[in-house]
């Protein structure tokens, strides 16, 4: 199943600063780009360190290898937009520094860049659990099971024969990009999802 990457989102026109650019320079960098924040890279184009408008309202020094939190938190161009919006809450930050895989600055993406992501139209959504889920990784027939998509909120619906299949096809659901939430109404005629005991052997001891 494919899923959109953060090269997919990404802006690859970055403003940077270098560690010796001063205060005032990364403070006008900010304000002429309207950013809230700016990675800060080495001579080979590797992300050291990032400054954002907090670190300039609580300290003044005179550079930015002074200003910069350090050691960055940056992402890889080929990650998910769904891991790198995971990372971004669990770390509090609005924007991550992309790179490559010679971890060399390629990019930046923001949350509002990773919003994009569930603003895809819920037909788009539904032909994708049905064409690449229902049919191509768990091949169902396309009529197996009744798939609604209403505002990214995806409902699922119908009777299969297992219990583990009706899980992986909720499980896979929930993972399509653009999806908010998965209801399940899904039964099962067998539930293999019960651990099965050991037949008991005649010479086996009652306790």
């Amino acid at each position: 199943m494919k899923h959109l990457r953060v090269a997919d989102l990404m802006t690859d026109e970055v403003v940077s600063a270098v560690p010796a650019t001063g205060f005032r320079e990364v403070a006008k960098l900010l304000a002429e780009h309207d950013i809230s924040g700016l990675p800060v890279v080495d001579e080979n184009d590797h992300v050291v360190g990032v400054v954002s408008e907090s670190d300039l309202l609580a300290r003044r020094t005179r550079t930015a290898q002074d200003l910069m939190s350090a050691p960055a938190v940056t992402v890889h161009a080929e990650e998910t937009a769904g891991d790198t919006a995971r990372l971004m809450v669990r770390r509090g930050v609005e924007r991550l520094p992309v790179v490559d895989e010679e971890e060399r600055l390629v990019g930046i993406v923001t949350r509002r860049d990773l919003l994009r992501v569930f603003l895809r139209p819920d037909a788009e959504i539904r032909r994708r659990i049905c064409e690449e889920i229902v049919a191509d990784a768990l091949g169902m027939p396309g009529d197996a099971v009744e798939v609604h998509v209403l505002d990214g909120v995806v409902t699922v619906e119908g009777r299969v024969r297992r219990r583990s299949r009706a899980r992986m096809l909720v499980g896979l659901a929930a993972r399509v990009d653009g999806v908010v939430a998965v209801v399940d109404r899904l039964s099962f005629q067998e539930d293999d999802t019960r651990p099965t005991l050991p037949a008991r052997t005649a010479h086996a001891p009652l306790w």
